[in-house]
């Protein structure tokens, strides 16, 4: 590809020395969008400097050689980024971890083609997952978005994540419900919110009427459990009330405490949004007495006990713990232990009570400590 430089490069060398031989390659590297031997370049001029092997073969350590790779590395990333490849810049950012100049440059692209690297960057690897969904979402479809956000690990922008999948939900019975009511009625309703356009219209809810793919809505759903967002708790509340509509068939079983999903998620999530919260709570308090350990574990009691935490109600959750949850079981839910419950709850005496109880004298001295 370069034939044509290799008779100029010669003379070159001879006449004015290594480094301009080397800036005549940076150059011409440039010119031709050439970055990654721009980076090996600017290497290789640093090695002859240092007196290092221009070959290299084993790992170079010294402080001035590692700082211009870090410089060479950044200097290379923002050569790809300023010509959009993305991808191409990931790696040399990567590697001194500096992720912010991808994440601004992803957060800025709009859903299109040969996205799919970028993709995978912004989502699987985490730069900007909230984005990544985004644009699988565009691209792809809600199908394709849920597989992905329950196949990896998402902890970064987790919150959000979830709230744009059930937004996406959201809008789109919000759109297929007024397109029904529209044509029924000869105008589309005036409101985007569910309870409103379902009220008065059991029509919509006929023996095989939906308007969003049921285990796109079953399976997002169980996630809003970790929201805390206000509008996104509201928006996952109004999906339940609409699955609690639909016909027999298109209501999933599920796992107690939430057997019956959809009014179970729905109490609480009603819970989380304040709104007659003992009520809520009642019922999963009856979820816990009415349950049989021995056939259905202790995910009744460890639900009950992670809502009670979400409500900041320590104390209550932590006899619930006691009562009803298995703390040295390897599955489920995760709860706090009683001893940490015992710590949020400022309940110091129960602490050295419990810890004498379990042999554990690191806990008894911290509950002694405390309790002074």
């Amino acid at each position: 590809m370069h034939e044509e430089l290799f008779p100029q490069l010669d003379p070159l060398l001879e006449s004015a020395g290594p480094a301009a031989g080397l800036d005549f390659l940076i150059a011409q590297f440039l010119a031709a969008k050439e970055y990654g031997m721009v980076f090996e370049a600017r290497l290789m001029k640093k090695r002859q400097e240092l007196g290092l092997p221009l070959i290299q073969t084993d790992a170079l350590t010294g402080d001035d050689y590692q700082q211009a790779v870090m410089e060479a590395a950044r200097e290379t990333g923002a050569l790809f980024l300023a010509d959009g490849r993305i991808e191409r810049a990931w790696p040399y950012f990567r590697a001194v971890s500096e992720t912010a100049p991808i994440f601004d440059a992803i957060d800025k692209l709009e859903p299109g083609d040969n996205l799919e690297n970028v993709i995978t960057i912004a989502f699987q690897e985490g730069v900007h997952p909230r984005k990544g969904l985004e644009l699988i979402l565009a691209q792809h479809g809600m199908c394709r978005a849920i597989t992905a956000f329950g196949m990896t690990a998402v902890q970064k922008d987790r919150e959000a994540c979830i709230a744009l999948l059930a937004k996406n939900l959201h809008e789109e019975i919000v759109r297929r419900m007024g397109e029904a009511i529209a044509a029924r009625e000869g105008t589309p309703p005036a409101t985007a919110s569910l309870p409103e356009m379902m009220s008065g219209r059991d029509w919509l809810f006929g023996e095989w009427d939906y308007y969003v793919d049921t285990s796109h809505l079953l399976s997002v759903i169980p996630y809003a459990t970790e929201l805390m967002d206000k509008a996104a708790l509201a928006l996952c509340a109004e999906l339940c009330e609409y699955g609690q509509r639909l016909a027999t068939q298109f209501q999933s079983a599920g796992i107690p405490p939430f057997e019956d999903q959809f009014t179970a998620y729905g109490h609480y999530l009603q819970a989380l949004l304040g709104n007659n919260v003992e009520e809520h709570l009642d019922y999963f308090r009856r979820q816990v007495t009415e349950s049989d350990p021995e056939i259905v574990g202790d995910a009744p009691g460890r639900h009950l006990a992670r809502l009670l935490i979400a409500l900041n109600r320590p104390a209550e959750a932590l006899d619930v713990v006691l009562e009803h949850v298995f703390e040295d079981a390897t599955y489920g839910a995760p709860v706090p232990s009683a001893l940490q419950l015992c710590y949020q709850a400022k309940d110091f005496t129960r602490l050295r009570d419990l810890a004498r109880e379990r042999g554990d004298l690191l806990s008894y001295a911290a509950g002694s400590i405390l309790a002074k």
